[in-house]
């Protein structure tokens, strides 16, 4: 160690803290020689937050708009499948198209269970009837009576 030496004037005082102040400003200019680098690094990245941060909930609110599309896509699809099937039983019953479409359940079975349930109410048209009279004859006096007999017939009491 060098040996200690009195500060007698301001001059001598300026010189010493001079060469330390100096001293410290090389000392941290060689430490963070690369400060300017860093902050310029630190304002892009901050900016790419920034950026990602808005992209991140775009995206999340897109996700939501398709999660709900996705969720109105998937019940007309289980309708239509659910109509589908009505209508196949319906028709495998015998039951009227019009019908198909009051047919309840989930499941093809359960659908199936009530068409026959429905089946049973409805009534199936009967064949229609033909004419228990015979072909009216030729001759004038019997057919005659028989368009007397059918005037009768039709009359309303």
């Amino acid at each position: 160690m060098s040996e200690f030496k009195v500060i007698e004037t301001q001059e001598q005082l300026d010189a010493i803290i001079g060469e330390r102040v100096k001293r410290a400003e090389k000392k941290a200019a060689e430490q963070y020689a690369d400060y300017e680098d860093l902050k310029t690094k630190v304002s892009t990245y901050e900016q790419q937050i920034a950026d990602l941060s808005g992209q991140l909930k775009d995206n999340e609110t897109k996700q939501g708009e398709f999660s709900t599309q996705i969720e109105d896509l998937t019940n007309k699809v289980h309708e239509y499948e659910t109509a589908s099937v009505k209508t196949k039983v319906a028709l495998e019953l015998g039951l009227p198209y019009q019908l198909a479409s009051k047919l309840s359940g989930d499941t093809e079975e359960a659908i199936r269970e009530d068409a026959k349930k429905m089946a049973e109410f409805v009534a199936k048209p009967a064949a229609p009837m033909g004419e228990l009279e015979p072909d009216q004859p030729d001759n004038g006096k019997d057919s005659a009576l028989y368009d007397m007999a059918r005037a009768i017939g039709k009359e309303s009491y």
